[in-house]
Formats: C-alpha cells, structure tokens, sequence
C-alpha cells in the first residue's frame, strides 16, 4: 500500500513538472506578474492603493465578443457578394464604362476620421499640424507650422514636415486590403492652398520586395489666392523615390497593390501652412497616353 502511494505521488510530481515545462513559456511571465502584483506589498510613495485585482481589471464580457463576431460576420457577408457582384462591388460592364470616381470627400467628422496626421514632433521636432472642417463642413482644413530647427539629439540631421494619410483600408477580421485603381490613369484633386508646395505620395504593397511599401511621389505646387484649383495628375507624373527592387525606372504605379495616399510638406520653409482639399478622385482620360514621363537610361549602354 505504501508502495502505491509512492508511485502515485511520483507520478503526480511528474506531471506537473512536465506541464510546468510546457506552460512555463507560454504564461510563465504573466502568471509571474500577477503573483507579484497579488502578494507583494510594496507601493510607491503617495500612490493610492489598488482596491481591484489585476485580473479583476480585465473585460471578460461574453455580450462583447458577440457583437464584435457579429460585425465581422455582417462585413464578411458585404464583402462576399460584392465580390460575387463584380469589381468593388459594381457590375461588370459598369465597371469598365466608369469615367470617374471619388475616392475621398469632406463633409464631416467622420470623413476626417478617415486620415492621420502626423510631423516631426515624432522625432523630437517643433512642428504643428491640425486637421478640420473648413468653412460651411465643405473640405477639411489641413494647417499648422513648420519648424525645422532640429531636435538636440545628436543624431537626427533632418527636421520639419507634417503629413496627412488616408488610414488604409481593412477588411473583415483586420485582413489588409488594397485600392484597385487600374481604371484609372489620373489622380484628380480639387484644392486650395497658400502656394506652397506639397508631396502627394502614393504607398503601394509591392509583390517582389523585400521591404515593406514603395513610395510613389508628386510635386504639387498651388497657386495661393482665393479660388479653388482643380489638379490632374497623371500616374505617369509619379516618380518612385524609394525602390526594393532591381527592374528599369519604369513602373506604372498599378503594377502594385496600392495601399493609401497622402501629402506631405517640407519645403524648409519656417512658417504657417494650410491647405484645404474639396475631394480627392479618380479619372479615365483617354485623351491622356502617356506611360511614363521621365526620361530612362540603359544601363551599360554598349559601344
């Protein structure tokens, strides 16, 4: 008997230095700290003392899960029979007569949701930038000040940019999605600015990269003055300024999956800024044939 109960116990102590092995990776911090939180009683100076536990401060809402599986479920749905439908959801002779197309517009806070602003501030920078609703919620209202002074950290040697950028679009179940401008061979923008210029980048999702995103860039001079300017760009006018790849300079931007758009300022100029956008769209000009603007030049040219 006493036997017995000596392998049971040996067998007991085994297991559970086996799945201590097991779990120790797993949860083996967590579990860690929350033994530290639950039976340590040190507590800085003039702090408060903790009247729940740490795991009583975790959402455990089943209601929650629910709703958040619910409206995946429904994107899901919308997605499928878009997809059974035709291209972004349009059928398929719609889709190949399409002219134009709006991509972005700003008539509410909502539609300013849709962007991310950002500046050197990031990297220690003195640069402010704002986003708003303009006069009568008409366009949104980019402005701020640039600031070039550098940051005193020793390393950084370039200062003073702001940025606006679309938020990329997403999917049901966070799945990453991509704009499909193949339509299209311009960029077609009804602005506003202080005549100073500004960077329209386009980020793609190369399919043979080994970095992240390509960037694609504009130089957008605006006139200044009261009146609205209305801007065809190209995608020709497009240069790629930063290349993962080795291939010619020659690139259509709708080789690749186009992830969002932005702009940019950083002209050196210290000083106020602002520029107000009506709406960002797309165009077909068929009158338009050229592929690519900028001049190329063959590597080793032979003699």
């Amino acid at each position: 008997m006493a036997l017995t109960i000596t392998f049971l116990n040996s067998a007991y102590l085994c297991g559970r230095c086996c799945r201590h092995k097991v779990l120790h990776p797993l949860v083996g911090r967590v579990l860690s700290d929350s033994v530290s939180k639950l039976y340590s009683s040190y507590r800085r100076p003039g702090s408060q003392p903790e009247k729940k536990l740490s795991w009583q401060n975790i959402d455990f809402s089943f209601k929650k899960s629910i709703d958040v599986l619910k409206t995946q479920l429904s994107m899901l749905k919308k997605e499928t029979e878009d997809y059974l439908i035709g291209p972004g959801g349009h059928p398929l002779n719609q889709y190949l007569l399409e002219q134009t197309r709006v991509l972005w517009e700003f008539r509410s806070q909502e539609d300013l949701n849709k962007w991310v602003i950002s500046s050197d501030v990031e990297i220690g920078g003195k640069s402010e930038v704002y986003l708003k609703l303009g006069r009568n919620n008409q366009a949104a209202l980019l402005y701020g000040t640039l600031n070039t002074e550098l940051p005193r950290d020793g390393e950084t040697k370039y200062s003073g940019y702001c940025s606006m950028r679309a938020k990329p679009p997403v999917g049901s179940f966070a799945r990453k999605k991509y704009y499909d401008w193949s339509n299209f061979n311009s960029l077609y923008l009804r602005v506003r600015g202080d005549g100073r210029p500004w960077m329209v980048n386009i980020y793609t999702d190369p399919y043979f990269s080994h970095q992240k995103d390509d960037l694609y860039n504009y130089f957008m001079f605006t006139r200044g003055g009261p009146y609205w300017e209305e801007i065809k760009i190209p995608f020709s006018k497009f240069f790629l300024s930063s290349r993962g790849r080795v291939q010619d300079n020659q690139h259509p931007i709708w080789l690749d999956k186009i992830c969002t758009l932005g702009f940019t300022i950083g002209d050196k100029v210290d000083g106020p800024f602002q520029l107000e956008i009506d709406f960002i769209g797309l165009l077909n000009d068929r009158a338009h044939t050229e592929e690519f603007a900028y001049e190329t030049y063959e590597k080793n040219p032979r003699v």
